[in-house]
This record gives structure tokens, sequence and C-alpha cells, in this order.
């Protein structure tokens, strides 16, 4: 930490709960239920022009998710700090647990069942790594990120809950979980060299990876490679999503007249290939208008970060901006067809109660990393939560 950084934060601010309502970020709210309205709107055609089966539910759940949300934008971010190994602690005992108890389906165990809805713990456990990491490195300098030592617990702190994810196996989940961690590794310092390094192990692992992959993994490579080897079977999603894309045209086909989407050609219309409906009726400049949305809260997360006085803040905020454009790249990109097809929706837009109330728990610590942004987390950064 600079003399300068320490100066700033030598007087901690000091305001009661009104006056950490006033400091929340009511512009990012806005944004976050813009996002959430235009799912509602493509979840009410994915329904047939109904609330329900998908738009009514979708709406209560934001609902509870802003006030979850709000609730721990309260929470001083100390605390939550100090409780970030905890967190992570109960995100890998949740993956033991879904290996031992869990349910999914062609031989992956990715959910458990809790309060009458499906969890996915690896969803809980991207956030609680990105909190322990952060936890880790606020307190480290630039000469203790360049000691290899001082990089191995927090490097096994994101390689085993990659290894109980891949058992899963859940190949998609893992990968992402391990670009967010490398992510906040980056931010918080560790060398350009050692990226480098990493970046060559991995590919020059890609191929031995590759032979140990499950069939229907190596089936969706082959079909992202060639969809139309398989039209009618493996290739048959992203056929369609792409026909239903190009038939937007401009300015889109009209609300609720999506042929691709309404005849039924399109598959998992209310979940994965939400963005493509939605294209399909509103065109390009919709889309292009949605992907401005959702650029705009990935830039806000990580305006927060940059603004934030403590490197706790930093890099809490960064990394769960990080997992957030994670989403919506995957997805975007599955639906397009630039990378192989797998199961992420699109936050805040596909129909999914647990994915949604992950997704708000995220930006209820971005939104406490923004209100309590001037607080001193000691001068020295001894302490590391």
């Amino acid at each position: 930490m600079s003399v300068l950084e320490k100066r700033l934060i030598r007087e901690e601010p000091s305001f009661g709960l009104v006056g950490k309502l006033w400091r929340i970020s009511w512009l990012y709210v806005l944004l976050l239920c813009a996002l959430a309205g235009v799912g509602y709107v493509a979840l009410y055609s994915a329904g047939g022009g109904s609330v329900e089966p998908y738009a009514g539910r979708h709406a209560f759940r934001f609902a509870v998710g802003l006030v979850l949300m709000i609730s721990i934008a309260m929470i001083d971010i100390r605390f939550l700090a100090r409780l970030s190994w905890l967190a992570y602690a109960s995100g890998v005992a949740l993956l033991v647990l879904v290996l031992k108890v869990g349910h999914g389906a062609k031989g992956a165990q990715r959910w458990i069942e809790l309060a009458g809805m499906q969890w996915q713990p690896s969803e809980w456990m991207k956030i609680a790594l990105v909190m322990a990491l952060a936890a880790w490195f606020h307190k480290a300098s630039w000469e203790r990120m360049g000691n290899p030592l001082f990089l191995v617990p927090p490097a096994l702190a994101v390689l085993v809950p990659v290894g109980l994810i891949l058992k899963e196996p859940n190949l998609g989940t893992a990968v992402i979980t391990c670009l967010v961690g490398a992510v906040v590794f980056f931010v918080a310092g560790m060398r350009w060299w050692k990226v480098v390094l990493i970046l060559a192990v991995v590919g020059l692992a890609a191929p031995i990876g590759y032979s140990h992959l499950h069939d229907y993994q190596r089936s969706r490579i082959t079909t992202f490679l060639d969809p139309e080897s398989d039209p009618l079977g493996a290739g048959y999603n992203i056929i369609q999503s792409k026909i239903a894309l190009g038939s937007g045209g401009m300015w889109g086909k009209g609300f609720l007249q999506g042929t691709q989407s309404h005849l039924n050609f399109l598959p998992e219309k209310q979940t994965d290939f939400i963005f493509t409906l939605f294209s399909e009726e509103f065109g390009l400049v919709g889309g292009l208008a949605l992907l401005g949305l959702l650029g705009a809260i990935i830039i806000g997360g990580v305006l927060i970060g940059l603004r934030c006085r403590h490197q706790y803040g930093r890099l809490l905020a960064i990394g769960l901006s990080t997992n957030f454009f994670m989403y919506v790249f995957v997805n975007i990109a599955m639906v397009t067809g630039s990378i192989p097809v797998g199961g992420v929706p699109l936050p805040l837009v596909s129909h999914g109660g647990s994915a949604m109330i992950m997704v708000m728990i995220g930006f209820g610590l971005l939104m406490s990393v923004y209100v309590h942004r001037d607080v001193a987390f000691g001068e020295d950064g001894e302490e590391s939560g």
C-alpha cells in the first residue's frame, strides 16, 4: 500500500444505515433492474405471451434477489473479509457433498436440492473463491507477489475447487472458475512472465486434456467445428440458433412474432438460448442494445473496484465483475456458434432461480465494496480478513 493510499484511508468514515443506503450506487441498481426487465420481456415471449410459467417467477425472484443484494450491501466489508475463508470452506464442502448425493443428467452430478430449489454449488464456489483470494492478496506487497512460495496457497485454493468441479464433470464451469482466479492473481500483481509460463503449460497440456474428455464433451467440440455434420442431432441446437439470429434482421420480427422460438424450433429458449429469442424478435439493434447494457454493468463493476481505496475491495469487485463477464461471454459466444455449446445461462435474463440468487449475492458483495470503499483495513494491510 502506498503512502498516499495510507493517508487517504487513515480517517475511517462513519455512517449509519441511512448513510449506507445513500451511498449505494442507485444508477447501478437501475441498470440491473433494466437488465431484469429485458429478461421479463424475453421470458414473457418464451411463455407464449403469458407471465406463466417463466416471466412471473422471474420478476418475483429478482425482487427477492434485490432485497438480498441491498441487505448484503449494508454489511461492513471488513466483516465480509473475515468470512472469506469460511465462505471458501463452505463452497468446497458443498462441492464434495454434490459428488456424494448430488443429481443431474448424463452421468454428471452438479446439483443438490435445498429449500425446494436445485442449487449448483459451483456457482457459489466461484464467488467464495474470489472472496478468499481477495482476502489473501489484499495484504500482499509487490515484493511478496514476486515470491513463488507466497503464491502456492492461493494457487492450491484455485486448483482444489477446479478439480472437484471437473469430477462432476463440468468442464465449462471448471475453466471459468480457473480463469476468474487467474484474473484475481493478475490484478493482485502477479508477474507477466509467470502468466506467459502458465499459458504455455496449459497449451502444451491441452492435447492430453482432450484425450481425457468424456464422449459428450468431445462431441460438443466436434459439433462446434462442424455443426452440419449432424444437423438433426448434436448440431441441431446451434444450427437453429444461427437461423433465428439471422432471421431477425436489423430490426427483428416484432415482439411475440419470432417463428423459430414460437414454433419450437429453438431449443431451451427460456434458458441457454434466451439471447437468440430476444434477437430474433428485436433484431440486430435489440441484440446490440442488450449487449450494451451488459457491457455497462461489467464496466461499472470494474470502475467500482478501481475507485475503492483498499485492496480487498478492489480485488473482490474486479473478480466478481470478471465472473459476470464470463457468464455473458460464454452464453453469447455459445449461441452464436463461437464456442462449443454448454449450459451457461445469460444472467438476470435467462429463467432460473438459483442462478439468479447467486448472481444477486455477487452484486450484493460488489455494492458493499462501493458503500464501504473508503473504510480502513489497517495502515499496513495486516488485516487479512
